[in-house]
């Protein structure tokens, strides 16, 4: 099933996501309110809410309740990307200025704030302690995992490991909880939810690894990014790991001072470097790996076109080019 198919699978129940969504946007400051459209217009996949609905469906039933906590999703990931664009100082993202680039830091860093709020208040109307446990605990190991990251910036000795820690806190946490929570509202039993769990935790990581690997192989106007942005902020991810430890020990040196000093100066020196000792092939392998492991965590749900769509998007994931 291709992106398109999906999409026309979940239409009703996102035409339902998309006006609660707005709903929620509105406020008295009108500031608030422009940011917060402006950046979840963006033209982002909506691939977290998108789980939480799919899920749902495989399960058996798409409630308004479902729509209400994939909103819940998509504002928690929209409030970590305005944080990050200023701890990042990022400029663009999905080939537009960011928030603040386009407003300032100050603006941006308050509207992600209005949007946890907006979360909490929809989570209290949800009314689901599991599900409120679940996202408050998603919501702190996100932060943990994005202090990690900020920990290990222009830290070229970071393990493979450690990466892996950064990268299931900053991404992958969340794309477990859209999946987990979808089951604990349908009213599955543990073993399914778990299950679930296990779908988006794999799925969400196999997603981060070729993110990382389209910032040295990718094309920027297909990304809405500048290649190397990595590089630029000092962010040792999988490619740059794996050369470092494969590669001849002059190649090392040169990738280690691009990290300490956040620099693009040798990124078509490094790009070649990756490609000569396998990185983008290895880092590729970890998220068909990865993509395996969460279609296998389905394999005990009835087959459905909302089980299809669930297994595709593993493919999806790992086959992009965006």
């Amino acid at each position: 099933m291709n992106s398109n198919a999906i999409s026309q699978l979940i239409q009703p129940d996102f035409d339902t996501l998309n006006t609660i969504i707005h709903e929620q946007l509105a406020s008295h400051v009108p500031m608030v309110e422009k940011i917060a459209d402006y950046i979840i217009s963006s033209g982002g996949k909506r691939m977290r809410p998108m789980l939480v609905i799919l899920a749902a469906g495989m399960n058996g039933n798409i409630s308004r309740a479902h729509c209400e906590l994939a909103t819940v999703i998509e504002f928690l990931h929209t409030a970590t990307l305005l944080h990050d664009d200023v701890v990042d100082t990022s400029d663009m993202r999905r080939g537009r200025p960011t928030a603040n680039a386009q407003w300032g830091n100050a603006p941006s860093v308050l509207v992600g704030d209005f949007l946890y709020a907006r979360s909490f208040e929809l989570l209290v109307k949800i009314a689901h302690l599991e599900i409120m446990n679940s996202l408050a605990s998603t919501t702190r190991k996100i932060a943990e995992g994005e202090v990690l990251q900020l920990m290990n910036v222009k830290n070229p000795n970071i393990s493979e490991a450690q990466y892996m820690d950064v990268i299931t806190g900053k991404t992958a946490i969340l794309f477990q909880a859209s999946t987990q929570t979808s089951a604990l509202l349908s009213g599955c039993n543990e073993q399914q939810a778990n299950a679930l769990a296990d779908y988006g935790l794999h799925l969400g990581l196999a997603f981060q690894l070729i993110d990382d690997v389209l910032d040295y192989s990718g094309d920027a106007e297909k990304l809405g990014k500048n290649i190397g942005d990595d590089l630029a902020e000092g962010k040792p991810t999988l490619p740059l790991i794996h050369a470092m430890s494969h590669g001849s020990e002059a190649d090392a040196q040169l990738i280690r001072s691009a990290i300490r000093q956040g620099s693009l100066e040798q990124l078509a020196a490094i790009q070649k470097i990756i490609q000569a000792n396998g990185s983008i092939d290895y880092a590729e392998a970890k998220a068909q790996q990865h993509a395996q492991l969460a279609k296998q965590a389905l394999a005990d749900f009835a087959d459905s076109d909302y089980k299809t769509a669930l297994l595709s998007l593993a493919d999806i994931a790992v086959n992009r080019q965006s």
